[in-house]
């Protein structure tokens, strides 16, 4: 299914609810991963980084990218090499913004998540 995190669901030209494939399908896995938390998904209770739980807690940058690292390695979509660049700032309201980049595993071919952790 076609659908970004916090958003509606696509339809197809037929009318139908739009399929994702190739790497809008990966960046959606990675995104729904990192930001379902654990417990919640319950056929599988380990799934999920939990970053939306950290919203209210001090942000310690270096935790942040190490969940986000671990989690994002468990995807078949993500190609171990090139290692993923991982950026974690704090704006002066202290809204934090992560910044991934990383392989497709199957077409090589850079890809970027920008999202605020919230």
């Amino acid at each position: 299914m076609s659908h970004f995190w916090s958003g509606d669901l696509s339809l197809s030209p037929t009318g139908d609810i739009a399929l994702a494939s190739g790497t809008l399908l990966g960046q959606q896995r990675v995104t729904r991963r990192l930001l379902t938390n654990v417990l919640d998904y319950i056929w599988h209770t380990d799934y999920g980084a939990g970053l939306p739980t950290m919203i209210g807690q001090p942000a310690i940058q270096e935790t942040i990218e190490a969940i986000i690292r671990a989690q994002i390695a468990l995807e078949d979509v993500v190609a171990p090499t090139p290692e993923p660049v991982i950026t974690v700032s704090v704006g002066t309201d202290g809204t934090v913004f992560a910044h991934i980049q990383y392989a497709d595993k199957q077409t090589g071919e850079t890809q970027i998540l920008q999202f605020p952790v919230q």
